[in-house]
C-alpha cells in the first residue's frame, strides 16, 4: 500500500470536488489517500511520509491559484524525487473547441514552475450560478456561452466534469504509483482475498 497525498487549491469547489473523488478512486485500489487544501496546510508542513502527490488547481481568469504555484516550487525538489501527477479543471477542457487552450494553460504552469509530472490530467469544471451575484453570473454566462444550449438561461450550477475521465485518471496514477515503487496494494475491504 502506499501512501498518496491529493492537494488543490479550488476558486468556488469543483477542484475540491474531484480532488475528494481522486482520492476515493486512489483508496478502491488499496492505497491510503489525504485530500489536503494547499491553503489549509500547517506552517511546519512536509512531503515525508508520503510516496506520490497530485496537486490540483483550477484556471481562473487565464491563471492557476497563487497557493497552488508556490507550493509546487517550494516544494519542487521532493516533488522530483517521487511519482507525482497534475490535474487541472477548466471551462476550456470542457469545450472541444477550446482544448488546446487549456493544455497551453497547463504548459504555462509547468514552464513557471520547473516541475515535471508523470502523469497530467484536465477536467471541466462546473458553473455556480445559485452562488454568483447579477453581474458575475452575466459574466459567467458570456464565458460560458459556447458550453450552454442556446434556449437555456441557467440559473443553478451546471457541471461539466466527466467523473468516468476523473475515475480513470486516478486509476491510471495508482497503477503507474505501484509500477514505479514496486508496491502491490492490500485488497478493498469488501472484496475476498
Amino acid at each position: 500500500m502506499s501512501s498518496f497525498l491529493v492537494t488543490y487549491a479550488t476558486g468556488e469547489g469543483q477542484t475540491a470536488k474531484i480532488a475528494d473523488r481522486i482520492a476515493a478512486t486512489i483508496g478502491e485500489h488499496g492505497h491510503e489517500a489525504s485530500v489536503l487544501d494547499v491553503r489549509d496546510r500547517p506552517e511546519s508542513f512536509t512531503l515525508e511520509g508520503y510516496d506520490a502527490v497530485i496537486v490540483g488547481a483550477s484556471i481562473h481568469v487565464g491563471k492557476h491559484q497563487d497557493e497552488v504555484r508556490d507550493f509546487v516550487t517550494d516544494n519542487r525538489e521532493a516533488l522530483s524525487e517521487m511519482p507525482t501527477a497534475f490535474f487541472q479543471i477548466s471551462l476550456s477542457s470542457a469545450n472541444e473547441e477550446k482544448r488546446e487552450e487549456a493544455a497551453g494553460y497547463v504548459e504555462s504552469f509547468l514552464t513557471e514552475t520547473g516541475w515535471h509530472p508523470d502523469r497530467i490530467g484536465q477536467f471541466g469544471g462546473a458553473l455556480r450560478f445559485s452562488e454568483y451575484g447579477f453581474l458575475k453570473r452575466l459574466m459567467m454566462k458570456r464565458i460560458a456561452k459556447d458550453l450552454l444550449a442556446e434556449d437555456r438561461n441557467p440559473t443553478g450550477d451546471i457541471e461539466f466534469t466527466d467523473w468516468d475521465a476523473v475515475d480513470a485518471f486516478a486509476a491510471d496514477v495508482a497503477s503507474f504509483v505501484e509500477g514505479r515503487l514496486g508496491v502491490v496494494p492490500d485488497p478493498p475491504e469488501d472484496s475476498p482475498e
